[in-house]
């Protein structure tokens, strides 16, 4: 099923969202609708063995687009944005990002909340959100947990770009395959999945959640009302998203 900015897919007990808004799959909030959308198909549906995020074109996602963090928009983004993620947690079927390109903000958060991560060799990640005035919430929550608070707070601090064998060596992926062979081992990793009870993945997963013992509403209802509430109100928030979309350095108030 195509709904333009996405594409749904269920085969052999497999659900797929493909982002499809080429060549960067920038995140709109049109698509974060969709997205939610297909979620919640996937949330009812108790025969999967696991949901895919996959994308066409050149990048996963280059993340949430700027012009919808502005004024009246970004709380409206927040909520869909953030649906994604309250969605995934939900689901009680393990979920794969499948990572060709590059995924950055938005679309790096969405990949690293995934419960595995499979890349190609040229792949790469970041959250660069810093460098325009805003910071990465869902991130903030979960790489932490990935790859320990150190790094973690280094990578989102200065908003640095890792390339695909840093993501592995620091545990965001779990896989890297040639892109030349990408499709063909990454369907040969999914085939994994096919002998094993659906009803055992699901209680596996719901275990591995037990085990991490972690409120994630409550934390992110938290960073969300901090996020709209102290850091859309600060001037240089403001002016880093201004500043980007006019294609011009910040002028930086420190305020």
């Amino acid at each position: 099923m195509t709904n333009d900015l996405i594409i749904v897919e269920k085969a052999n007990n497999i659900g797929k969202i493909i982002l499809n808004n080429g060549p960067l799959n920038i995140l709109t909030i049109a698509m974060m609708e969709q997205i939610n959308r297909a979620l919640d198909g996937f949330l009812e549906d108790q025969s999967l063995k696991a949901v895919i995020f996959d994308h066409n074109g050149k990048a996963f996602s280059a993340g949430v687009d700027i012009s919808d963090h502005m004024g009246d928009k970004a709380p409206k983004m927040i909520k869909e944005f953030h649906g994604i993620f309250r969605k995934l947690n939900k689901l009680k079927c393990p979920t794969i990002a499948s990572i060709k390109g590059a995924a950055l903000g938005g679309g790096c958060e969405i990949a690293i909340f995934c419960d595995i991560v499979l890349t190609s060799d040229k792949a790469k990640f970041g959250q660069p959100e810093i460098k325009v005035g805003v910071l990465p919430p869902i991130a903030v929550l979960a790489f932490p947990q990935i790859i320990g608070h150190k790094k973690a707070f280094e990578l989102i601090m200065l908003g640095e770009i890792i390339d695909a064998n840093e993501a592995h060596r620091l545990g965001i992926s779990n896989h890297i395959f040639p892109l030349e062979s990408y499709e063909q081992d990454f369907a040969k990793f999914i085939e994994s999945f096919n002998d094993i009870s659906t009803i055992i993945l699901q209680y596996t997963k719901k275990a591995f959640n037990k085990a991490l013992g972690i409120d994630f509403e409550r934390q992110l209802d938290e960073i969300e009302e901090f996020y709209l509430k102290e850091l859309m109100s600060t001037h240089d928030a403001n002016e880093g998203l201004q500043a980007f979309l006019k294609k011009r350095s910040p002028n930086w108030q420190n305020r």
